[in-house]
């Protein structure tokens, strides 16, 4: 789950996914009881493009089981220090493991993809697999959000609010999972098309693919002693090269026994990133590209947390949780399972390449 640059907010893979799967649970509106509360708000209307509204009401909160534990958010104070904690073994091992079996629920996620199925039915499932993991789903509660998982649709660029909205064939997801398992976070996303006609559309798998391939670019310079900044002097250009925008108002961050913390990790070239990768710190990648270049500018909904491109053109994202080892970097949300990379010589390259 990203964060803003500014303020509190209000995720694999394969480069190309095109998910059909098994349904999930029936939903409880019928399309007779569906309605935008968004259409009467002050001040906001949709983009005429724009192929995805509100489709309300909400589902009834899922109630955690006592015996999960839970995180406690009103001691989370956002962004608080720009200092960037060097975890320990035991911090490692934690984090390992939410990640671990955060990268397991996207699957089942991700697997039940198909048009027809609304985001609440995939709410549903992620909140359902985190509790079968003895893990409480991150983004529920967190400053308010109401649902288990962020369910990013066609425009929406991030923190979209699983609802009655049922996918289309065509459309493209991005799931962004975060799972709290025994007092620590792991945090991936990742984006799929929906159905044949999805399969078929390669203006939006390559929008797919070329934020995939920012995030792996990106990780493949990750190692001691890299500033945080360079990570978006990888990215930036990547994106441009493919025709894409990076967004610029949000951002991946450490995480650990905290959702959000230090670092900020910023997407695009800027002089605001700080700090030097050093062992032990965790910490995520997730770039957010829109379609076409110069479209970096977004778009907030009223309800304070769904983000669109300023257009109406796709958006689409990528995110693995990283720890730093002395030899490079850990992919601790990696398909299959943590996986370690050397990347000394990708260090060599790029610093070569930055000097010529």
């Amino acid at each position: 789950m990203s964060t803003t640059v500014t303020t509190a907010p209000a995720a694999a893979e394969g480069a190309a996914d095109v998910a059909s799967g098994a349904s999930a649970s029936t939903s409880t509106s019928t399309s007779a009881n569906i309605y935008d509360p968004f259409l009467s708000s002050r001040g906001f209307s949709y983009e005429p493009s724009s192929s995805v509204r509100a489709h309300y009401p909400l589902s009834t909160k899922s109630i955690v089981p006592d015996h999960i534990e839970k995180p406690n958010y009103a001691k989370e104070n956002f962004m608080q220090s720009r200092n960037i904690v060097v975890t320990s073994k035991d911090t490692q091992q934690g984090v390992r493991q939410a990640a671990t079996l955060a990268r397991q629920v996207l699957e089942m996620a991700a697997a039940a993809i198909r048009p027809g199925i609304t985001t609440d039915e995939i709410d549903k499932i992620v909140f359902e697999e985190a509790i079968k993991r003895d893990c409480y789903p991150s983004p529920l509660g967190y400053h308010g959000f109401p649902k288990s998982v962020c369910t990013s649709v066609n425009e929406i660029v991030c923190h979209g609010i699983p609802d009655q909205r049922p996918l289309q064939d065509g459309d493209l997801i991005n799931l962004d999972v975060t799972l709290f398992h025994k007092g620590y976070h792991g945090d991936l996303n990742a984006t799929y098309m929906v159905g044949p006609t999805g399969a078929a559309d390669e203006s939006s798998l390559h929008l797919i693919k070329a934020a995939r391939e920012c995030l792996d670019a990106a990780i493949a310079i990750c190692g001691p002693g890299v500033p945080f900044a360079e990570i978006g002097q990888v990215i930036e250009p990547m994106a441009k090269e493919k025709g894409c925008s990076v967004v610029k108002a949000y951002t991946g961050h450490g995480i650990g026994k905290v959702f959000h913390g230090a670092p900020v990790v910023y997407h695009h070239i800027t002089n605001k990133s700080y700090g030097i990768m050093q062992p032990g710190h965790i910490f995520t990648i997730e770039p957010m590209l829109n379609a076409g270049l110069n479209n970096h500018k977004t778009k907030d909904w009223p309800d304070d947390w769904t983000v669109t491109t300023k257009d109406g053109s796709r958006s689409a994202a990528a995110e693995e949780t990283l720890l730093i080892t002395d030899q490079g970097v850990e992919v601790l949300t990696a398909q299959g399972g943590p996986r370690s990379l050397d990347t000394r010589e990708n260090r060599r390259a790029w610093n070569e390449r930055k000097r010529a």
